[in-house]
């Protein structure tokens, strides 16, 4: 999908929105070992994200602790499309749940969306990350200030779900 400035973006999280922290899979998910990393995912749910992407409703972006490696190692086991756009800072955290433990991650994450919105002021964002919940404190007055974000924030235990999807759909 190429890049467009009317499309809007998708930034998206891999631990506690595509990576589940189940013990008991649900019928049908898939689980796999990445950087020493056991994660969990629902295969239905990454093959709706990759559709929105393919068929040019979202630009997906990676805004994770995972950073490049999300494409390097994740993407194509997860069946996401390889190649998209990753929003990092250079002293990002280690990869999987430390990073997004270590109490920092919803700080850098927020800085980097803010680059986001600033580089890209006509275009609609759509935030998915389960640390939203807990950071709502802190970027409740960026995103009232927002309104063309929206921000989805899956339960760590649960995943994003078909229905926050349809939600997403909706408000695209």
């Amino acid at each position: 999908m190429a890049e467009s400035d009317d499309v809007p973006i998708l930034l998206l999280d891999v631990d506690g929105v595509l990576n589940a922290a189940r013990v008991d899979l649900p019928q049908g998910w898939k689980r796999g070992t990445f950087n020493g990393f056991v994660l969990s995912w629902d295969p239905t749910v990454t093959a709706r994200l990759r559709e929105l992407h393919e068929s040019g409703r979202v630009e997906i972006q990676w805004l994770s602790t995972w950073a490049g490696d999300a494409d390097r190692l994740l993407a194509e086991p997860m069946g996401l499309p390889r190649g998209l756009k990753v929003h990092a800072r250079e002293e990002a955290a280690p990869t999987g749940f430390l990073g997004v433990f270590g109490g920092q991650a919803g700080w850098r994450k927020l800085d980097l969306a803010r680059a986001v919105a600033e580089a890209e002021p006509d275009r609609r964002i759509v935030w998915i990350d389960d640390d939203l919940a807990m950071q709502a404190a802190d970027t409740g007055g960026w995103l009232a200030a927002h309104p063309h974000v929206l921000v989805v924030a899956p339960d760590l235990f649960v995943g994003l779900t078909h229905e926050q999807l349809d939600e997403i759909e909706a408000w695209l």
